[in-house]
């Protein structure tokens, strides 16, 4: 047997490809197992609509891998954006596999090769739920309330949440809980600390991907009758409680079922029952196909990005 061939086996490539055909299959059954019930959905929608949401999708999961990229560089690991995109997306796919570890375990495993310490890896992974959090907080806060109304009062508990977050997220004490956490595990500590540009270039990414993603439903919205400021300002917000309270539930894989109820309550002021629960499993869909695009489209990059020589430097 070649060398090269011997390379293609290696148990290291074996675990990964079952790692990614096992995140696939119930990627893959997540929308299937959807399909039945939004499919009369997705016909009173037209194209571009389903084209421009799944659009606005990317472009929000792209800013969540670069508000993950800015804390990894600001923690002393820049990488290429190709390279960020493949361990990224592809590591996100983790996230359909019930459980919660398996997302960071695969962008650890990954940035390992491409020379990222794995406690670094971790910290910025870890870093990106509570920015997520706490941003998304703010953005139900500023739209719920004045839009939807008594509709959403039964998830008012999660706005005591957020200033919390936001003095947890402060420099200082991030960096004094990494350490000690990073001291628990016997673990060295990180050799740089977090900043506040970087804890801000990462937060200003999370608001631009809840904009992306508020754009996403309310294009679904738009497409099943309703237009408008408000029902934009609706879409952003029920998006955005959503995401927060299915974070909550970590036995859910992906948030699955709890999003859904947030997201037909915060929508209820605009859409009638059924053509909310239209709404938000479209959305699901919509954002799953996202997932799987993405990570397809991440690894091919990245494939492309190191076939292609590094000119010789002329001395």
């Amino acid at each position: 047997m070649s060398p090269s061939a011997t390379r293609l086996i290696t148990p290291k490539k074996l675990v990964r490809i079952a790692f990614l055909l096992v995140a696939l299959g119930f990627g893959a059954w997540t929308i299937a197992g959807q399909w039945s019930r939004v499919a009369e959905g997705f016909a009173r929608l037209s194209w571009p609509a389903l084209g421009g949401s799944l659009v606005a999708v990317l472009a929000a999961l792209t800013a969540g891998m670069l508000m993950w990229r800015a804390l990894l560089a600001d923690l002393g690991s820049p990488l290429r954006f190709a390279d960020a995109a493949k361990v990224f997306f592809v590591g996100q796919l983790g996230k359909y596999i019930p459980g919660s570890l398996w997302p960071v375990l695969a962008q650890m495993e990954m940035g390992k090769d491409l020379g990222v310490p794995r406690p670094r890896s971790a910290a910025a992974f870890f870093l990106t739920y509570p920015i997520y959090l706490a941003s998304g907080l703010l953005v139900a806060l500023v739209t719920l309330p004045v839009f939807a109304g008594d509709s959403v009062t039964r998830y008012a508990w999660l706005l005591l949440l957020l200033p919390v977050l936001v003095a947890g997220l402060h420099p200082k004490v991030v960096n004094a809980a990494l350490g000690l956490g990073l001291r628990l595990l016997r673990r060295p500590p990180l050799e740089r600390p977090l900043t506040r540009r970087g804890l801000l270039t990462s937060a200003g990414w999370a608001f631009a991907g809840w904009a992306a993603y508020g754009v996403h439903l309310a294009l679904i919205v738009a497409g099943l009758g309703v237009t408008g400021g408000r029902a934009f300002a609706l879409s952003a917000g029920a998006f955005a409680l959503a995401w927060c309270l299915g974070f909550a539930v970590v036995i859910a894989p992906a948030g699955a079922g709890v999003r859904e109820v947030a997201m037909v309550a915060a929508l209820a002021p605009v859409l009638d029952g059924g053509t909310a629960i239209v709404a938000a499993l479209c959305s699901r869909l919509v954002v799953s196909a996202g997932d799987l695009v993405c990570a397809a489209l991440a690894g091919a990059a990245a494939r492309r990005a190191r076939a292609v020589p590094v000119p010789a430097r002329n001395e």
